[in-house]
């Protein structure tokens, strides 16, 4: 039976050291160590913090066959992460060391080839990767540098002494269906690693958090021009000083935010998430349960059809 404990979470704001992912594992570890002190037990990083998030600012210019994005290209996948390289292991050792998991974005190598490129949330523990998430859908820009996610991997991972997690990378969290599918698994806290610091993306974490009645954990980056290393081989914007100006937040199940949003500065924002209130909140709108209706909403794989929804049964 899943319980339901106080856990403490810290969303982290930070800015990675571009480019490298050496360096970045070093600061994540640094904040897992600040956060741990603070108390909390699930401490979440940004999307794509090992170690670059490929920003509309400067990333639509590697769409091309130059030497420069060349360059850009063999730079970030050095400064990638293998899910059983060192660097993983490096979380693993600092989750054992403070008793607790960490959910990070990493820009993720092929295991087994030196290949594709992967927008990646791992969930690390202290025993080793708890579970790995590939995005879905580059968005735009991200489609220049990222693969395509399977699907094979929206799973809810039920965590001792934290309670039942789950989520998805940045624009995922706006697919209607990848959410059902997460739904699925019951997840009291819902991971939200991003690059939108739009105050739109707070309006659709406080209905994530109303829909799936779960505390809602949200992080992007902070990112000022002045983080990008000199030879950095693309040019930036002109007179644009901040390319990423953070937001993150947690948000109750009633839709009530409880820490954040913080823009413009690193920080960490630490909150205290009763998982009995995701039990609350399932007594009124359960989204897979009572309030689902699945026998007339259900998907169909076809398009076009304008006819009545066939149940799940029929499809059969």
């Amino acid at each position: 039976m899943t319980g339901f404990a106080t856990v403490r979470v810290a969303a982290v704001q930070a800015t990675p050291v571009l480019l490298d992912a050496d360096a970045t594992i070093d600061l994540a570890i640094e904040r897992i160590g600040e956060s741990a002190e603070q108390g909390a037990t699930l401490v979440v990083l940004p999307e794509c913090f090992v170690s670059i998030y490929p920003s509309g600012a400067w990333a639509a210019g590697a769409a091309t066959w130059s030497a420069a994005c060349d360059d850009l290209w063999e730079r970030l996948w050095a400064s990638s992460i293998d899910v059983g390289g060192p660097h993983v292991a490096r979380l693993t050792a600092a989750c054992a060391r403070h008793g607790v998991h960490v959910a990070i974005g990493v820009n993720e190598r092929e295991d087994h080839r030196p290949g594709s490129l992967y927008n990646t949330l791992l969930l690390v523990g202290p025993h080793g990767v708890v579970h790995r998430h590939r995005k879905l859908m580059p968005t735009m820009h991200e489609r220049v540098f990222h693969g395509v996610g399977a699907g094979d991997d929206l799973d809810v991972v039920d965590l001792p002494g934290i309670g039942r997690v789950g989520g998805l990378i940045c624009w995922e969290n706006r697919m209607p269906l990848a959410r059902w599918a997460v739904y699925q698994g019951g997840p009291q806290l819902w991971l939200a690693p991003t690059a939108d610091d739009s105050d739109g993306w707070l309006a659709s974490m406080r209905h994530i958090a109303i829909e799936a009645g779960a505390f809602v954990v949200s992080v992007p980056q902070y990112i000022p021009a002045a983080a990008f290393p000199e030879d950095f081989p693309l040019p930036l914007p002109d007179g644009l000083t901040v390319l990423g100006r953070g937001g993150a937040c947690v948000v109750s199940p009633g839709g009530k935010v409880i820490a954040g949003p913080l823009y413009d500065q690193e920080g960490i924002l630490v909150a205290d998430c009763d998982l009995r209130e995701t039990l609350h909140a399932k007594r009124s709108f359960d989204v897979v349960g009572h309030y689902s209706r699945s026998d007339v909403l259900f998907p169909r794989a076809e398009t076009g059809d304008r006819g009545r929804t066939a149940t799940p049964d029929e499809d059969a």
